[in-house]
């Protein structure tokens, strides 16, 4: 325990001097980010079309639905991509080649939704400024608007759609080069140390009602929270916060997860803060503390460097 905690004043000092910064993304997507049942869907169908990348398509399947094939949406959007029956009445396609058009099936819906994507980017092609930008736009305020706007129209909402989906696109996307850290990292460490030894507690946010004690989703929220960076709330959302550094990338700061399927993010079931030496500060489980603990078991999923807007791309519910 000694060396451990050399180990974090260590890695904390490091961190203190770390530089924002958010890594690029290819078209191949990041391990895990889409759950395995859609992976193939989602990467064959986000090649459609130039202005179309899996990792778009992701952000916008993840920002709509969560990957929930039976969801309804208040305005009756429905299904893992939100198809407003009008609209799938029009644009939605048989992406399975069964013979029919169900919106509620991803192998129809997710298709269609590219589709559609990709038909939007035709009618805006010719419109100044980024036609990935325009495509999004269009798709949220439809592609009269962007064309009359000459580009992204100067509407809130469709603004921060495309601005969202952009930002969170760079958690779905596998990195294609180095990762840069962010500067929350050394306060995210800090609030984390500071309470080693507090007593588990299921569903615990740390409020005085609770006696300060957290569960591990709830001391990875507060840990950023103290840094002014909202996450959600549970493990398996928190991993869409950033882009996704390997193993041997890892630095002080980042998010380390750990699912019952190491396929599928949807299944992720614990995290910590990782601290360095391959250890991370995490709540593991009742009856025990806040604490040290390796991250290198079995179950060990992947990992997650917070970035701001990362973070604020991520839906309130999902």
């Amino acid at each position: 325990m000694g060396f451990v905690m050399l180990l974090v004043i260590g890695v904390y000092v490091v961190a203190g001097n770390l530089v924002n910064g958010v890594g690029s993304g290819g078209r191949a997507l990041a391990k895990g980010a889409v759950p395995a049942a859609y992976k193939s869907l989602v990467q064959k169908w986000g090649n459609l079309c130039p202005a179309l990348t899996p990792a778009l398509l992701a952000a916008q399947l993840y920002q709509e639905s969560g990957w929930n094939p039976t969801i309804v949406s208040p305005a009756d959007a429905r299904g893992i991509a939100q198809f407003i029956p009008s609209t799938w009445a029009t644009h939605g396609i048989d992406g399975n080649g069964d013979g029919k058009r169900d919106i509620w099936d991803p192998n129809d819906a997710i298709p269609s939704a590219a589709s559609y994507d990709c038909e939007l980017a035709k009618y805006v092609k010719g419109v100044p400024g980024n036609v990935s930008d325009n495509m999004l736009a269009a798709y949220n305020a439809g592609a009269y608007r962007v064309i009359r706007a000459g580009g992204v129209p100067a509407i809130s909402e469709t603004q921060n759609y495309v601005k969202r989906i952009r930002s969170l696109a760079q958690s779905f996307a596998a990195p294609a080069g180095r990762i840069d850290p962010t500067q929350q990292a050394a306060g995210a460490i800090a609030f984390a140390q500071s309470k080693l030894g507090t007593p588990y507690l299921w569903g615990g946010e740390g409020s005085a009602e609770q006696g300060g004690r957290f569960d591990c989703s709830g001391l990875t929220q507060a840990a950023y929270a103290k840094v002014a960076i909202t996450l959600p709330r549970v493990a398996n959302d928190q991993y869409n916060a950033g882009p996704h550094p390997s193993r041997d990338q890892l630095l002080p700061g980042d998010l380390v997860f750990f699912s019952t399927d190491l396929g599928d993010s949807r299944a992720i079931h614990h995290v910590g803060i990782y601290v360095g030496g391959g250890y991370m500060i995490d709540a593991p489980r009742t009856g025990a503390v806040i604490r040290f603990d390796p991250i290198d078991t079995p179950d060990y999923f992947g990992a997650t460097r917070v970035t701001e807007d990362g973070a604020k791309a991520l839906p309130t519910t999902v």
